[in-house]
């Protein structure tokens, strides 16, 4: 577990569905997969966790997932689990729906994303963007046009282009290394700005 700043931590595992010909593709997704906490005073977000460290804090505890597809461990924690409204009928897990616009615990704030089954979360304590999906790695870029279920980079990076007049500081995805520093400008290029 590494704390990013304080606060934030972010910790990786290696998923237990992966199997080597995921990674093996050019559109494929590597064995470790990353997950967040936000210390947020009174309650501890979970951000698509996989297996949380005993070290994180222990206090009241919610889980929010940026996607259906990383319901991971969250509905092994005992603890409520807020999804996007699109994914909901996706996951086996017991959820309440957020949509963008919403204040999620944490004061997370969900903005508009191109598909309705996948949250963008904005940490504004943190400067922070978090993705699941929908953006990876280091440097930022689209996931590969095979997991878009319409459109293509171009259109993708035109409906996340708004995202850019947030004041982003760090970059969060659950696929790769974040981002700590400076992240809005390769987020910018990751879109075509």
């Amino acid at each position: 577990m590494q704390e990013l700043p304080p606060g934030l931590f972010t910790w990786t595992r290696p998923h237990p569905e992966w199997k080597p010909s995921d990674g093996a593709r050019p559109d494929g997704w590597q064995q470790e997969v990353r997950s967040y906490a936000l210390d947020a005073g009174d309650v501890l977000v979970l951000i698509d966790p996989l297996d949380p460290p005993a070290e994180l804090p222990e206090k009241d505890t919610v889980v929010v997932l940026t996607v259906w597809a990383h319901e991971r461990s969250a509905g092994d924690l005992g603890a409520p689990v807020l999804a996007p409204a699109g994914s909901l009928e996706r996951i086996g897990t017991t959820a309440q729906p957020y949509e963008a616009g919403a204040t999620l615990p944490g004061g997370i704030e969900p903005k508009p994303s191109p598909y309705p089954d996948e949250g963008l979360l904005w940490l504004p304590g943190h400067r922070a963007f978090v993705s699941g999906d929908l953006l990876l790695g280091s440097p930022p870029r689209i996931c590969p046009e095979s997991w878009l279920s319409h459109g293509n980079h171009a259109t993708v990076g035109e409906a996340l282009r708004p995202l850019l007049d947030l004041p982003i500081q760090r970059f969060l995805p659950t696929h790769g290394e974040p981002v700590l520093e400076h992240a809005r400008e390769p987020l910018a290029a990751a879109f075509g700005s």
